[in-house]
């Protein structure tokens, strides 16, 4: 989190709330006329898009004007994980260059298109 973003939130910031895993989120206190009010999240560790919930996350695309409430837990919901894109850990299908190049050969079930 910059300097510059710390500042604006100081200055013309209004907390709204938190979520469970810390980040913060803020209001503009006023408007500017003609527009509505800014709407962010100060990140809790890592600034990673896909760790704000649904219920903020409707919120701060204007979709909704309250923050919805959470939902109950439910046992099958899974625990959050990092998008692992550009990372060690991130998804590489069969065929791909980084992991030997080699796929399956075509079955006969494919016509290449002629014009």
């Amino acid at each position: 989190m910059s300097i510059g973003t710390l500042l604006f939130t100081w200055l013309k910031g209004q907390y709204v709330g938190s979520d469970a895993q810390g980040n913060r989120y803020y209001v503009e206190r006023r408007a500017v006329r003609g527009r509505r009010a800014r709407r962010w999240v100060l990140y809790n560790g890592v600034v990673e898009g896909s760790r704000v919930p649904a219920e903020w996350h409707a919120w701060l695309h204007y979709t909704v004007d309250a923050p919805l409430q959470p939902s109950p837990e439910k046992p099958w919901i899974a625990e959050h994980k990092a998008n692992a894109t550009g990372t060690a850990q991130a998804y590489l299908p069969a065929g791909h260059d980084l992991k030997g190049g080699q796929r399956a050969r075509a079955t006969g079930d494919y016509q290449a298109w002629q014009p």
